[in-house]
């Protein structure tokens, strides 16, 4: 049976797509869901004015996504994560936590777009592909850094700038000392 898919269905084809599938398939789930047509003269004529339609609208997403995809390729994504002597850190890195600080950034990607076949479990720098738009893919690097070597960091940074850990301690005490003053 050859029928013209009006949506995209996974694992079977593109909107617009003209397949052949077994009568079964298309009569009882492709038709009823409205998920295709069958093949007709006036069917194809209609498909084909929709697919001129459509191939404009996809070639402008494309070129929107386009940007989205050079924006994520320039990310670095660091996680500080406490690690054993072998540099296996405990707990890992997902996909979700990858999501989650790409939320914070302001990118608004599905974790299911984000291609990775096993949590990273080691420290070290990563390549992580995200599927943007159908095809097109972006990689972003992660890296992962034990919690102690970014602390030792920290204080030589805050050293070299003159700034002590009292300072710090200081305003973040007085900050809280003003939102107990606040509720009281």
């Amino acid at each position: 049976m050859r029928v013209i898919l009006k949506q995209d269905v996974e694992n079977v084809g593109r909107r617009g797509d003209i397949l052949n599938v077994s009568p079964g398939f298309g009569r009882n789930y492709l038709i009823p869901q409205k998920l295709a047509l069958e093949v007709t003269s006036s069917n194809l004529k209609v498909i084909e004015i929709e697919k001129e339609h459509l191939k404009m609208k996809n070639e402008q997403e494309r070129l929107s996504f386009q940007e989205i995809i050079q924006k994520l390729n320039q990310l670095t994504l660091t996680f500080i994560r406490k690690a054993g002597e072998k540099d296996v850190i405990f707990g890992s890195v997902s996909a979700p936590d990858i999501k989650e600080a790409l939320d914070k950034l302001g990118f608004d990607i599905d974790k299911k777009k984000i291609v990775l076949a096993d949590p990273l479990k080691r420290l070290g720098n990563y390549t992580v592909p995200v599927k943007v738009y159908h095809d097109d893919k972006a990689e972003i690097r992660v890296e992962i850094k034990k919690e102690e070597e970014v602390t030792a960091e920290e204080k030589k940074k805050e050293n070299e700038d003159g700034q002590g850990k009292e300072k710090l301690e200081t305003k973040a005490k007085t900050g809280e000392e003003e939102e107990k003053k606040g509720r009281d």
